[in-house]
C-alpha cells in the first residue's frame, strides 16, 4: 500500500468531516470513495479505519460508512486538533485547548518544582533562557521549537505521566498558533520573562512561585486569543447513563 495514498486519503476525508463538507449523518459507500480518491479499496479500508478510531465514522453493514457527530471525534488526537485549527472552528478549537491547558500547565508547574529530577530542571532553565533570546531575535521557527520544548519539559517534569500525554496537544496548539498568524512577530516581554521566573522557580523548588508563573502565562495567552472565539459554540458530550 503506498503511504502517500493512504495518508493523502485519511487527510481529505478527515478534513471534509471537520469541516463539515461532509456531514453528521452523511452515508459514503466504499466504491464511490475508490472512484472519487482514485485509490484501491485497500486504501480505503485502512483509511476508514484510522478514521473510525478517531471517532470520526462508523461503518455499518448493509449501510454504509457514517459521519458521525463532533461529540463522537477524539479531541485528543492530533490530527482531529490541527484539522479543527484549519477549519472554521479553530476558535473552538483554540478555546478548548487553552482551557486544557490552564488547568493543567500550572498544576504541572507547582508538581514539576516540588518532584523534577535535577536535570530536567536544569533542562528547563536553559530552555527558558533560549527561548526568551529567540524571542527577542525573532526567529519565528526557532522560537517555536523552543516553546514546544519548554512545555513538553514541564509537563515531563510534573512526574504526573497523564499531563505528560499531553505534549502533542499542546505542540499543536503552539503549531496551530504560529501556522495561522496567531503568534505575535516580538513575542510580549512579560510572557518571556514569565517563562524565565516559571522555569527558575521550577530550579529552585518554588511551587508556588512556579504555579504563579504559569498562571500568568496562560492569562496572557487567554486575554490575547478570546476574540477568535467569540459567538463560537461549545460541544457538549452527552452523558452515559447506565
Amino acid at each position: 500500500m503506498s503511504t502517500s495514498l493512504h495518508h493523502r486519503a485519511i487527510e481529505n476525508l478527515g478534513t471534509r468531516i471537520i469541516t463539515g463538507e461532509l456531514p453528521t449523518g452523511h452515508i459514503m459507500l466504499a466504491e464511490h470513495l475508490e472512484e472519487e480518491l482514485q485509490v484501491s479499496r485497500s486504501v480505503v479500508r485502512e483509511a476508514v479505519r484510522v478514521l473510525q478510531s478517531l471517532g470520526l465514522v462508523e461503518t455499518t453493514k448493509r449501510v454504509g460508512i457514517r459521519v458521525l457527530p463532533p461529540s463522537r471525534w477524539n479531541p485528543f488526537d492530533s490530527q482531529v486538533i490541527r484539522w479543527r485549527l484549519s477549519s472554521d472552528a479553530r476558535g473552538a478549537q483554540l478555546r478548548s485547548l487553552i482551557e486544557l491547558r490552564s488547568a493543567v500547565e500550572p498544576a504541572a508547574a507547582e508538581l514539576a518544582a516540588n518532584n523534577a529530577p535535577a536535570q530536567l530542571r536544569r533542562e528547563l532553565v536553559d530552555i527558558a533562557h533560549a527561548l526568551r533570546d529567540a524571542g527577542h531575535s525573532g526567529d519565528a521557527q526557532k522560537f517555536l521549537e523552543l516553546d514546544i520544548a519548554f512545555h513538553s519539559v514541564l509537563l515531563s517534569g510534573s512526574g504526573n505521566e497523564m499531563f505528560a500525554n499531553l505534549m502533542g496537544q499542546v505542540a499543536e496548539t503552539l503549531t496551530g498558533r504560529t501556522v495561522h498568524g496567531l503568534m505575535p512577530d516580538h513575542p510580549h516581554e512579560g510572557a518571556l520573562q514569565w517563562h524565565v521566573d516559571l522555569a527558575e522557580a521550577v530550579a529552585a523548588g518554588d511551587a508556588a512561585t512556579a504555579r504563579a508563573a504559569s498562571e500568568q502565562i496562560m492569562r496572557r495567552t487567554t486575554s490575547r486569543l478570546s476574540g477568535t472565539w467569540t459567538d463560537q459554540p461549545r460541544v457538549f458530550i452527552p452523558v452515559r447513563r447506565t
